[in-house]
Order: C-alpha cells, then sequence, then structure tokens
C-alpha cells in the first residue's frame, strides 16, 4: 500500500443506471451522505437518466462499470452471437464463459467489440471518465483486463479497481484469488494505470448496512487509498434485478446517508483523510518496495487494527490492537460534532432508523 499517497477513500455506488431507483440514491447519497463516485452501467435500462443525473452533479466520479456477465449488451446480438442470448443478454456460468474468452478466437474478437462498444457509449455520454472496473469483477480474467487496457488507453483509462479487501486476520483473500491479485496488480503497475490499494465490499455485498459500515469505517487499514463500494436502491432485491434477489439495496442507501456514518467520515476527514474519486486519490504509478508491508496490512495479513463496539451503540473505542488505528478514535478526542452524536447513541441502537433518511 503506497504511504507516498497518504490516507483516502473512495466510496463508489456500483450499477448506476440499472434502474431508476438505483440512480434516485445515488443521487441522494452524494448530496446528502458520504457517496463520491459511482460507476455506469452504459447499457443497462436507465442509463439515459443516470447519464443526466451524473451531469448535474459535477462532484460526482463517474466511471464505467463493463457489463460481460449477467446483464444486457451494448451491441446487438447479431453481431456478438456467441456472447449473449436472444435478448442481448449475457450468461451467469462466468467459469464457462471465462474459459471460452480464453480458449475461443471467434469469441474473444466479439469481445473485444463489445468492450469497445461500450467504452465509445461512456464516451458519448459526454462524461469524465474517472475509473473502469468491471459487472462481478470480471476483469481479473486475464483476457479481459488484456482487452480493457488495450482498448481502454483510446478513451482516456487511468484507473482500474483492484478488488482486494482488506479485513480482519482470517478474512483475507482466499488462497485461490490470491494469485489473480497479484496478477492483476502486477500487470496494472506495468501498464502505469492507477488502481486503489484495497477494497470494503466483497464480503458485505447486498447487505451492506448502517451497522457493517460503521465497523468498515473503524477498521479500516491506517494508510493507503482504499474503495468502499456498495448497490444503494430505494427499493430492493429483485424489484430492482430478477438476479438481486435477497439484496437489501434500501438499507445500503440508508447507510450511505446514515448520520452516524457522516459523523465517522466527518472525523476521518479532521484526521487527514481524504474522499474523493480515483481521479482524485489514485495516481497512476503503481506501489514501491517499500510498500510491501502495507500492502500484506491491506490484505488482513497485519496486527488486529479492529475497534469494539461499546454498550454506546454507535460509538466505538479502541481495541487491543495498535493505538494508530485512524478512525473512530476515542470519545475524550473526537470532534464536537462526535461526541454530541456519542452522547445520543445509547438511544439510538444501530439498526434502529431516524427520520430524514
Amino acid at each position: 500500500m503506497s504511504a507516498r499517497r497518504g490516507r483516502g477513500l473512495i466510496v463508489t455506488a456500483d450499477d448506476f443506471g440499472l434502474h431508476p431507483s438505483v440512480n434516485a440514491a445515488v443521487e441522494r447519497a452524494h448530496r446528502d451522505g458520504i457517496l463520491t463516485a459511482a460507476s455506469l452501467m452504459v447499457g443497462a435500462p436507465a442509463v439515459q437518466d443516470a447519464i443526466a443525473r451524473a451531469h448535474a452533479l459535477p462532484e460526482l466520479r463517474v466511471g464505467l462499470h463493463v457489463v460481460l456477465a449477467d446483464g444486457p449488451s451494448v451491441l446487438p446480438p447479431r453481431v456478438i452471437p456467441d456472447l449473449v442470448d436472444a435478448h442481448g443478454r449475457f450468461g451467469a456460468d462466468m467459469a464457462r464463459d471465462g474459459a471460452r474468452f480464453f480458449c475461443l478466437p471467434r469469441v474473444r474478437r466479439q469481445l473485444a467489440l463489445e468492450i469497445r462498444a461500450q467504452f465509445e457509449a461512456f464516451a458519448a455520454t459526454g462524461l469524465p471518465l474517472d475509473h473502469v472496473n468491471a459487472h462481478k469483477h470480471f476483469h481479473l480474467h486475464p483476457t479481459i483486463l488484456s482487452l480493457i487496457l488495450h482498448i481502454g488507453r483510446e478513451f482516456g483509462l487511468h484507473a482500474i479497481r483492484l478488488p482486494r479487501e482488506t479485513g480482519p486476520p482470517g478474512q483475507s483473500p482466499p488462497g485461490w484469488l490470491r494469485p489473480w491479485l497479484a496478477l492483476l496488480e502486477a500487470r496494472l503497475d506495468a501498464a502505469g494505470i492507477g488502481h486503489n490499494d484495497y477494497v470494503v465490499g466483497i464480503r458485505q455485498s447486498g447487505r451492506f448496512d448502517e451497522t457493517a459500515l460503521l465497523d468498515a469505517l473503524c477498521s479500516l487499514p491506517t494508510s493507503g487509498i482504499g474503495e468502499l463500494y456498495l448497490h444503494p436502491a430505494l427499493d430492493s432485491g429483485a424489484a430492482i434485478s430478477p438476479s438481486m434477489r435477497g439484496y437489501r439495496h434500501a438499507d445500503e442507501f440508508a447507510a450511505l446517508v446514515s448520520p452516524r456514518v457522516r459523523a465517522v467520515c466527518g472525523a476521518l476527514r479532521a484526521q487527514g483523510w481524504r474522499f474523493g474519486g480515483f481521479a482524485n486519490l489514485v495516481a497512476a504509478a503503481g506501489p514501491g518496495p517499500g510498500d510491501r508491508a502495507d500492502l500484506a496490512a491491506a490484505t488482513g495479513e497485519h496486527r488486529d487494527t479492529r475497534l469494539d463496539r461499546t454498550t454506546m451503540g454507535g460509538a466505538a473505542t479502541e481495541s487491543a490492537g495498535h493505538g494508530d488505528a485512524p478512525p473512530c478514535p476515542r470519545p475524550a478526542v473526537w470532534p464536537p460534532q462526535l461526541r454530541a452524536h456519542a452522547a445520543v447513541a445509547a438511544a439510538d441502537r444501530p439498526g434502529k432508523r431516524r427520520g430524514g433518511l
């Protein structure tokens, strides 16, 4: 993790454009909450509404959410018949499709056409390209990454999500995933493409409510640029997409605009943390040799820096871990607005929503 870049956090909403309810939640979470970025699905049903909202939010950093699985294509089925069904939708069997992408030149040619079409569609929005990632993190696939890197340069690509989740010891990425993450990071660094140092949100996907978000903010690594991503909407589950049954989109939106979450982020800012998009926080340079210890910390291979919730409800105190963990400092040194917030926390337990959310 790069200490040179200091401490920063990108708070991203994925699936921007998927549904009008998602778009409304993104706008409100940016205006009234902590959301700083969004990833746009350019082939999604509500994309035009999303584009219009994004143009009205000049501080919202918008990137391209490349869809190559479980979603709609931009090109018609007759142009990419080996990628989509008759309705122009990608399948959900990523292992099968990944093998075909790697092994079949005909399929790779169609894949390149679709990826180019998605970059072209984003360019046509007139929005600056803040970052690129792929739906379901499919850019971990080496063939997909190669095409994104090759095609994306023509469209101003400068940053890509590195989906390496941080967490306490024992919750680092599984062993089978680590070589793919290492390969992705090495290729981004070699290509001069910027990336975050860690993400938070994979394990909580679909259930990133206020309690989970507060826990995440109070367990961040002590350095580096992180990306915290959610799937907010005003409605939930199958109302957004049939493949998202069980997703608690509305709870994730409520977390983003929670007064307690905003207060904790205010405390982080007071301690020198920066918030923004990839363009604000991520330089197009890979970490140096001296950053490897911090890199281990980002993947959970570090001393326990988690903070224990106390009987004060939303308040937190430092655990037995090291004392320089930046988020959620002791109540005695909280900023005034956070001390006042803690005073009412006992009467406002996590999970009990306050008015105005």
